[in-house]
């Protein structure tokens, strides 16, 4: 019967989780959360955080409540990807709302490593006497966040390097640049760009390529432009994000640049394209670090594109 329970309760919080992506543009700096209310296994309704500064998945859950559904809800479970707000910010918090409307039963994915909640909404909702079950398909709810959760914990963006290769190694030909992009992955790392705060490319890259970094091939807001000069050590660099709210960063510099970050272990992904064509010679593709696991591989045309984790 609990196992029976734990899959019940995994499928819901599956759905959180599709519905939380949808904020991936407009919720940030705020994480993306999706929420399920749920009565006799038949979902009465569903919300996600839309948009930084207005509703919570929460509150847009029980808004969107037919009216002839409200007297379900006090044998209702809600399943929300990310732990109920506890805390006044730019709306109430959230844990009030669920205690408010009477529910009996609430699912977390995961605590929220943010410093005004950390388990106070969780506390909040035992105290009020609910049944609150934390930790439902936890690693899936924080790697949906993991931006977030990098910058709350280690006091810095998150990541991504990302270069494009020859089939034989190289980032260039014979110092020269190299069109190696076709046109699918010129999307999706436009697309990439769109959803990340910020960009960066190293002082040299910017002088021979004068790369726009702009978001040309998809919908969205372009990512802050930053060039990196040999004077602003990558320390200072981090904290200066930090301080400036940037929770995410794509490096696209030359081997010089990534080597850098990956030599003082600066990075939490790892984007590589791949095409098949060769040179004669030129600038080599940075070395993968140790630890560099390989979690998904897009084949795009005649290019791979190869996504790496620590």
């Amino acid at each position: 019967m609990e196992n029976d329970q734990k899959i019940v309760d995994e499928k819901y919080m599956q759905r959180c989780i599709q519905l939380a992506a949808n904020g991936i543009q407009g919720a940030r700096p705020n994480p993306m959360v999706g929420a399920v209310i749920v009565v006799n296994g038949r979902i009465i309704s569903e919300g996600y955080h839309v948009r930084c500064g207005e509703g919570h998945a929460e509150v847009n859950a029980f808004a969107s409540v037919h009216p002839e559904d409200e007297a379900l809800l006090k044998d209702a479970t809600i399943y929300v990807s990310l732990e109920p707000c506890s805390h006044y910010g730019k709306t109430p918090p959230c844990a009030d709302l669920i205690i408010k409307k009477g529910v009996r039963r609430v699912v977390v994915g995961t605590i929220d490593p943010f410093a005004e909640v950390q388990g106070r909404g969780i506390k909040k909702l035992k105290d009020a006497g609910l049944e609150v079950v934390v930790g439902v398909l936890e690693k899936e709810c924080q790697w949906l966040n993991r931006r977030f959760f990098t910058f709350h914990r280690e006091h810095r963006p998150y990541i991504i390097l990302k270069w494009a290769q020859t089939a034989n190694g190289f980032i260039d030909e014979n110092g020269k640049a190299l069109q190696i992009s076709n046109e699918q992955t010129q999307m999706f790392s436009h697309q990439l760009r769109a959803e990340e705060d910020a960009i960066l490319v190293g002082h040299t890259t910017d002088i021979r390529e004068r790369p726009q970094l702009t978001v040309r091939y998809w919908h969205g807001p372009n990512p802050q432009r930053i060039v990196l000069t040999h004077h602003r050590p990558l320390p200072q660099l981090m904290d200066d994000l930090y301080q400036h709210g940037i929770q995410s960063l794509i490096v696209e510099g030359g081997r010089q640049t990534h080597e850098s970050f990956i030599e003082a272990g600066l990075w939490d992904e790892i984007r590589v394209e791949t095409a098949p064509i060769t040179v004669s010679g030129g600038t080599q593709a940075p070395q993968l670090p140790a630890g560099a696991i390989i979690y998904n591989k897009v084949e795009c045309g005649d290019n791979t594109l190869c996504y790496y984790r620590r």
